[in-house]
C-alpha cells in the first residue's frame, strides 16, 4: 500500500533562518527528504539532495567553495541545480544529477518548495508586513519536536491549554471562561476570544512595563489565532487598559504583538518550529526584544513536553477515538482545510501516475 504523507508538498515552508547558513552547509530534513542548503553563487541561496551521486555521503558534511558544495569525502564539486561540476582527477560530465529544490530568501527565512518544482510559484509566499517594517520588531528561535506537525496547529488554535500548561506566565482561568468564535475565510481558519477587564498575566505585565504602561490596572485581552495552509499560524495577542476598547484602544494605552509560527514537518511524526513574536512598540528597544523572546522561548518550551508526551501516546493507541469539544474548533476546521488541500494533491498524483 501506498504510503500518503500527511502534509501538503506543493505550497512553501519555512527551511531555515539565514544565519544558519552563514559558515557551512545546512544539512535538513524537510517532509521526509533529506535536504542540503548551502549559498552558491553570489550568495544566492541553493538546497539540492542531500545525497553525493558518487558514494551516498552526505552533502551536508561538507563545504562551499566557489559557490560549488564540495563533499566532504572525495571532493566532488555540485552546483546550485544539483549537476555535477567537478571532481578531483575525474570527469564528471556523465555523473547524474541530484534533485534541486525551489528556494527563496524573504522576510528573514529560506523558503522551500518540496513538491513539484514546476508548481512552484513565489507569489505564493505569504506577505509579513512587518518583516520589512522598521516600525515593527521581531525576535524569535527553533525547536525540534518530535510530534505530527498537525499537534501543533491544534495546540496553537485552542488557547485554552494556557490556563495549565502557562499558568505562570500567560495562562490565566479567564481564557477558559471566554468562549471563542471560529470562522472561515477563504484557506484561513481564524478563531478569537477577547477578554475584559481582567489582571494582566505576569507575560504581559512585563510587556506593558516595556511599553511604559502600568501593569498593575485591569486590562482587556485578545487572542485572535490565523491559519493559513499549509500549516503556518499567526496569533495577534495583546493587552490594553481596560475601557478603551480592546483591541480598536489607541497604541498609547496598549502592548500587542503577533505571535508568529512557522510548522515545518520533517517526518510524520516531527517539526521544525520556528517561534518568534513581532511587535510595534518600542522596536529599536534591542533589550525588549531579547527578554520577550527569552520569554516566549520559555513558554513554548512548555509546550514541548506536552505535545511530545501526547505523540507518544497517539502512536501506542492508534485506534482511539478523540473526542470534539467547542474548543476545538479552530483546529478542526485548520484539519479540513489541510484534509482538502492533500485529497487535491493525491488526485492530480494519481491522474499523473504518481505514488
Amino acid at each position: 500500500m501506498t504510503h500518503r504523507a500527511p502534509y501538503p508538498k506543493n505550497t512553501w515552508y519555512v527551511a531555515c533562518t539565514p544565519d544558519e547558513l552563514e559558515d557551512k552547509p545546512l544539512g535538513r530534513t524537510i517532509c521526509n527528504e533529506p535536504i542540503v542548503f548551502f549559498r552558491g553563487e553570489e550568495g544566492k541561496v541553493a538546497a539540492v539532495e542531500d545525497f553525493c551521486p558518487h558514494r551516498g555521503a552526505p552533502l551536508s558534511l561538507g563545504f562551499v567553495r566557489d559557490g560549488q558544495l564540495v563533499c566532504g569525502y572525495h571532493g566532488l564539486e555540485m552546483g546550485c541545480d544539483g549537476k555535477c561540476s567537478s571532481m578531483p582527477g575525474q570527469r564528471v560530465r556523465g555523473f547524474p544529477r541530484i534533485r534541486a529544490y525551489p528556494v527563496e530568501e524573504r522576510h528573514g527565512f529560506v523558503w522551500i518548495w518540496p513538491g513539484d518544482p514546476e508548481q512552484a510559484d513565489s507569489s505564493l509566499i505569504p506577505e509579513l508586513h512587518w518583516a520589512e517594517d522598521p516600525d515593527w520588531a521581531y525576535g524569535g528561535g527553533l525547536y525540534h519536536i518530535h510530534c505530527d506537525y498537525r499537534l501543533m496547529i491544534d495546540n496553537l488554535m485552542d488557547l485554552t491549554h494556557e490556563t495549565y500548561v502557562h499558568a505562570s506566565s500567560i495562562g490565566q482561568p479567564e481564557i477558559e471562561e471566554s468562549a471563542p468564535a471560529t470562522r472561515i475565510e477563504g484557506d484561513e481558519a481564524i478563531t478569537e476570544r477577547h477578554m475584559e477587564r481582567i489582571p494582566a498575566p505576569p507575560f504581559w505585565q512585563a510587556a506593558l512595563r516595556g511599553n511604559g504602561l502600568a501593569d498593575d490596572v485591569p486590562v482587556d485581552r485578545w487572542q485572535i489565532c490565523r491559519f493559513t495552509p499549509p500549516s503556518h499560524v499567526l496569533i495577534e495577542v495583546g493587552v490594553a487598559h481596560a475601557g478603551h476598547g480592546g483591541y480598536e484602544a489607541p497604541a498609547e494605552v496598549k502592548a500587542s504583538s503577533i505571535v508568529v509560527d512557522f510548522i515545518t514537518p520533517e517526518t510524520d511524526t516531527s517539526i521544525w518550529y520556528f517561534w518568534g513574536m513581532a511587535r510595534n512598540f518600542k522596536p529599536e528597544d534591542q533589550a525588549l526584544t531579547d527578554r520577550i523572546r527569552e520569554g516566549q522561548g520559555q513558554i513554548f518550551s512548555e509546550d514541548l513536553e506536552m505535545l511530545e508526551s501526547q505523540q507518544r501516546n497517539l502512536l501506542r493507541y492508534p485506534d482511539r477515538q478523540l473526542l470534539k469539544l467547542n474548543i476545538d474548533g479552530g483546529g478542526v476546521q485548520a484539519r479540513r482545510i489541510i484534509d482538502r488541500i492533500l485529497a487535491e494533491e493525491n488526485e492530480v498524483s494519481e491522474k499523473e501516475g504518481v505514488s
